[in-house]
């Protein structure tokens, strides 16, 4: 947008022409998203240009509009889109929808009839305290209102909150959509999974869902359609009795699925989950899938049956086609538990859970959001092989009550003289660590940090460390946001 900024600035009828074309217009980008994923608009300079002199005379050629619901208003009556059918609105909020998602709306006609596909970025302050019944009226609102949608994404600037679908007990024609074929969205329990497929949504064939809570009280039993279900994306940390009796057997009913991505947390006294557990329990159930990612964190214990697990021996267990690269990561703790990474590569998921000093040494590229955790002390070579194998790294939790080494040979003294850099690092969580590790991340001489800006502490934190972090760094003092619990 900036070039095409630029160029219509020059005066010359033929090179305006060629702007105006639809290669350079079918899309047109009013947000800027700074180093530390803060949402700003352009400068009201360039978008009183753009809405006076630009948008008349390309906005036929507009396909495709993402936008700050703080400009919006001013750049959707620049022109009448008659081609507009994609909208990915920032800083959502439900002011954004009562304003603007109404029969009185002067986009009524844009949004009801021609958008087909709809982006909403909740707002990286909404108030938590917000009621999430009401927002899922919200959600429901929007479904029903844009009448020719397909695709609905709502998403959240993580780690801010935005609030969850909770469909638990509410009538059928709550979240109606006879039109929508693609969601993306957080709901609240996994009976709320069940009911966004239980025919409300008919024309539904892709899913992504992320589950919040595991408990839910409801007695509700839903009538589960998954024949048009083609892909389907799950991440939900749950137990034993959810997989089992819940996650598998809604798997082994998706005959038509053809791309599964599951991201699971598996608490168990006495489960183990291998390359023939999923071929038996979930591959022979789906003969149209052709592509399988996947991530298990299994939590589970040693028992007189299974007293030692190794790596190849689980291995050695994947022998079917669609899944080619399998790596584990096994750690042992104590009173004979056991906990173990099981996932296929390369890893597509955007965070990891719970990896410790032991993890493998392999580039996990869309890696955002990652927990360290471990009984063994973190040294400075940990974080080096941190930085390193999550190079797009943003949010870091770190559990760990062992204190680092004080003596050092010469080889950690080397290592030691070496700053790590976090260049997309925005939060960083030390609320279950030793104070050692807060030294080592605010400690400038040893970890740089270019982009912090939300740091959550701990009453047992090094207040010295962080007051020091401080005056060395006057330029985060406005920005930095610190959480002490």
């Amino acid at each position: 947008m900036d070039v095409l900024y630029s160029l219509f600035a020059i005066n010359n009828q033929r090179l305006d022409n060629i702007i105006q074309e639809n290669t350079f217009t079918n899309t047109l980008n009013f947000v800027l998203i700074t180093a530390t994923d803060d949402i700003l608009s352009v400068c009201d300079r360039v978008l009183d240009r753009f809405c006076l002199n630009l948008l008349p005379k390309i906005h036929n050629n507009v396909k495709s509009l993402i936008l700050n619901s703080l400009s919006m208003e001013h750049i959707l009556l620049a022109g009448d889109y008659p081609n507009l059918s994609e909208l990915k609105i920032f800083n959502f909020n439900i002011k954004t929808a009562l304003h603007y998602f109404t029969h009185e709306s002067p986009f009524r006609h844009i949004f009801q009839r021609q958008i087909t596909d709809l982006i909403l970025v909740f707002e990286n302050n909404f108030n938590k305290l917000s009621c999430t019944h009401y927002m899922t009226y919200v959600y429901g609102y929007i479904m029903k209102y844009f009448e020719n949608l397909h695709h609905l994404s709502i998403q959240g600037s993580y780690p801010r909150y935005f609030p969850p679908l909770e469909l638990c007990d509410l009538p059928l024609t709550t979240c109606y959509s006879s039109n929508l074929c693609k969601l993306s969205i957080r709901v609240l329990y996994y009976h709320d999974l069940l009911a966004l497929l239980d025919g409300r949504l008919k024309q539904l064939n892709t899913l992504n869902v992320v589950i919040v809570q595991q408990e839910c009280n409801s007695t509700n039993v839903y009538n589960v359609n998954l024949s048009h279900l083609k892909c389907f994306s799950l991440q939900y940390d749950c137990s034993y009795d959810a997989y089992d009796g819940e996650i598998l057997p809604l798997l082994q009913r998706m005959s038509n699925i053809e791309v599964l991505n599951l991201n699971l947390i598996i608490g168990s006294p006495a489960r183990f989950i291998d390359g023939k557990n999923i071929y038996d329990e979930i591959l022979i159930h789906v003969p149209r899938l052709h592509t399988f990612n996947f991530c298990f964190l299994i939590f589970t214990l040693l028992n007189h049956s299974v007293q030692h697990l190794y790596k190849d021996d689980i291995l050695q267990t994947f022998t079917n086609v669609i899944v080619k690269q399998v790596e584990c990561m096994i750690k042992y703790r104590r009173y004979n538990g056991l906990k173990y990474h099981l996932f296929s590569l390369p890893f597509m998921f955007d965070n990891l859970q719970c990896i410790g000093n032991g993890f493998s040494n392999i580039i996990f590229n869309y890696v955002i959001r990652l927990v360290v955790d471990d009984d063994i002390p973190f040294e400075h070579e940990f974080f080096m092989r941190v930085a390193c194998c999550f190079p797009l790294l943003k949010v870091l939790s770190i559990s760990n009550s062992m204190p680092q080494s004080p003596i050092l040979n010469s080889n950690d003294n080397q290592l030691h003289s070496t700053t790590i850099e976090y260049p997309y690092l925005i939060s960083l969580c030390f609320s279950l660590a030793h104070c050692d590790y807060v030294e080592q991340f605010l400690n400038d001489k040893k970890t740089h940090l270019p982009r912090l800006t939300v740091l959550s502490l701990n009453k047992m934190n090094n207040e010295n460390i962080l007051v020091e972090f401080l005056q060395l760094n006057h330029t985060k003092q406005q920005s930095l946001i610190i959480y002490a619990d």
